[in-house]
């Protein structure tokens, strides 16, 4: 219990009010003997002085110690919590009323004294204790005689050593045991309210403590399939306290660590078929190129030169594959991990189209095919980078020619869209099914059980053309019928709206 925060907060209340309770029974001690001396001083600071006045121990100006000795006997008989001392002008002990043998000191410091007689000094005024070398107590004190050459003084300690023995009685039997009930109830009492409120305190801290040790040692997280949000009542952060925002904090986490093992599991899948799928790309080449080189180091002297030209062409066809195969993959993790960076520009976006058409006239010229732009006068330049955006539409393009069958037709049309210029490249090919939309732009996606390798593409041309327009803020929409074509369409921002 004392690793918790209940068990430590208990401890803390505890050491507190016990502190508190010892330095209030300590000041009320204190507090309550400096009163009583007080009040004792006040009430009695004449009665040297009377004693003087009605029982002047003198006879022809001098002390008379056999009256003196009467006059002590009488005191200790009417009141023995009084101990009386005869003092000499230097404060030296002449006569006493305590018995023999109990005085330690035989000179009292006369500047209590002189105080006492002043006046001045606030009460009480504690002077030496004669049965005692340390202790100091309250008198009461008055020359001999009172007018005329001073013979000494009459001093009288108001808290005899009786009275010491009877104010400790009193002290342990009543009022101090009452005291200590009372600060032992009232700590009670306090210990106990602390306790039950602080455990009501922190009773969701406890629950929300369960709640993380669960998630912690759920099955699922330890099994590696990620841990699983928990199952909490929903916290409203912004209207509770500290415990509240710790809870909905805890739970945006959860959620989000829930929501990343998920991204890592689904990366982690598409690493592995990444793998597999470029293990198969680069099979293919590499055993064709293997084969051919191979063909022509073995049968070198037999060969014909049409026929050793024809193995070159394959090498040279496969290996070709190959480098773009290796230059899109390189070009694609670059763009996965976000190390290309985009310097955006204005240019004409017509202008740049027309380019990329010239580029591919001969291409569709060869494969009979029909390649156009369509443009409108006067468009705007649009704010993006220029270099990356003809990749784009050169990905495109070549996805185009390499599904549309000879005959087809391809356009390149750009169209006003609000502050921004869509482009529209559209082929008459074969279209693509409906079950194999959502995942076109997937690295080494075959759509129709391999039509691409059919085709003579990679698979990775559209993946690069949604990363590049991902990093340009953009997206590319695709509609497409069986038979009859497909459209690729993507927009971006005018540079001057």
């Amino acid at each position: 219990m004392r690793t918790t925060l209940y068990g430590k907060l208990a401890a803390v209340l505890l050491g507190l009010l016990c502190l508190i309770g010892g330095l209030y029974i300590g000041l009320t001690v204190t507090t309550t003997r400096l009163y009583e001396q007080e009040v004792t001083q006040k009430l009695n600071r004449t009665l040297a002085q009377h004693l003087v006045a009605e029982n002047l121990p003198l006879r022809g100006g001098r002390i008379d110690r056999q009256a003196l000795q009467d006059i002590f006997h009488l005191l200790m008989v009417i009141n023995p919590s009084i101990e009386v001392y005869l003092l000499d002008p230097q404060g030296v002990i002449l006569a006493y009323s305590a018995p023999s043998g109990r005085i330690q000191r035989y000179q009292v410091a006369l500047d209590p004294v002189h105080r006492f007689l002043r006046g001045s000094s606030p009460w009480p005024i504690l002077g030496d204790d004669p049965r005692h070398l340390s202790q100091h107590k309250v008198f009461s004190v008055a020359p001999i005689p009172p007018q005329g050459a001073l013979e000494g003084y009459l001093y009288i300690v108001l808290t005899g050593e009786a009275y010491d023995s009877v104010t400790q009685m009193l002290q342990g039997s009543y009022r101090l045991r009452l005291s200590l009930w009372a600060v032992g109830a009232g700590l009670l009492f306090a210990v106990g309210t602390g306790l039950l409120l602080f455990y009501l305190l922190t009773r969701r801290l406890r629950t929300l403590a369960a709640t993380m040790d669960a998630f912690q040692q759920s099955a699922v997280a330890e099994r590696g399939y990620g841990p699983q949000p928990c199952a909490t009542q929903p916290v409203e952060a912004q209207r509770g306290d500290d415990i509240d925002r710790l809870g909905a904090t805890f739970q945006a986490m959860t959620q989000r660590i829930h929501q990343q093992v998920q991204t890592l599991q689904h990366t982690d899948r598409l690493r592995r078929e990444l793998v597999a799928h470029v293990s198969h790309d680069l099979r293919t080449p590499l055993a064709a190129l293997h084969g051919s080189l191979e063909t022509l180091c073995l049968k070198d002297t037999q060969l014909t030169p049409q026929e050793r030209r024809h193995y070159l062409d394959i090498a040279v066809r496969h290996s070709t594959r190959l480098g773009t195969l290796v230059a899109e993959l390189f070009e694609l993790a670059k763009l996965d991990a976000q190390e290309t960076q985009v310097h955006a520009e204005a240019f004409s976006l017509a202008e740049l189209v027309q380019d990329v058409v010239q580029k591919f006239q001969l291409l569709a010229h060869q494969k009979q095919q029909q390649l156009q732009a369509q443009l409108a006068d006067d468009l705007p330049f649009v704010c993006a980078d220029i270099g990356l955006i003809e990749r784009v539409l050169d990905n495109l393009l070549q996805n185009a020619l390499r599904y549309t069958a000879p005959g087809g037709t391809i356009t390149v049309a750009l169209t006003l869209q609000g502050q921004s210029l869509a482009v529209h490249v559209t082929d008459t090919g074969s279209g693509i099914p409906p079950e194999d939309l959502p995942y076109i732009f997937d690295p080494f996606y075959r759509a129709g059980q391999g039509r691409q390798d059919a085709a003579g593409g990679v698979g990775l041309g559209l993946a690069i053309a949604k990363r590049i327009l991902e990093l340009h803020g953009s997206a590319i929409a695709v509609d497409s019928t069986v038979p009859g074509g497909t459209t690729f369409t993507f927009a971006l921002p005018m540079a001057h709206p």
